[in-house]
């Protein structure tokens, strides 16, 4: 069984800057790959960004240029840095893995809340 802790999470005003991290512990395997996903209140789980075992990325388009996933496959850890934050980034935070037989495993979330 994987584990999966994200931290960082917390208040911050918009313009504001958040760092988020991941850390897998547990009958991980092999990592394949990683990824964060957000989800607001009455809104679907979302795709926020995700990263691949050759660190090929993809984000999210409202997240362009502003956040930046990042992976330590020697740690287990995946990181969100979150940048220009915006209210609309208000949110709890998911970390998700996969491994190369194909089970995906999901962290507890951590809360992300931007305002004045």
């Amino acid at each position: 069984q994987v584990q999966l802790v994200e931290s960082g999470g917390g208040l911050v005003q918009p313009g504001g800057s958040l760092r988020l991290s991941c850390a897998a512990s547990g009958s991980i395997g092999s990592i394949n790959t990683m990824a964060w996903y957000r989800q607001a209140p009455g809104k679907q789980r979302e795709l926020v960004a995700h990263i691949t075992s050759t660190d090929m990325t993809t984000y999210l388009d409202s997240v362009k240029g502003r956040f930046t996933i990042s992976r330590n496959n020697a740690k287990n850890t995946v990181d969100l840095q979150m940048n220009s934050l915006k209210p609309e980034d208000t949110a709890v935070y998911y970390c998700y893995l996969t491994d190369y037989s194909g089970r995906g495993s999901w962290g507890r979330g951590t809360q992300v809340t931007v305002s004045s």
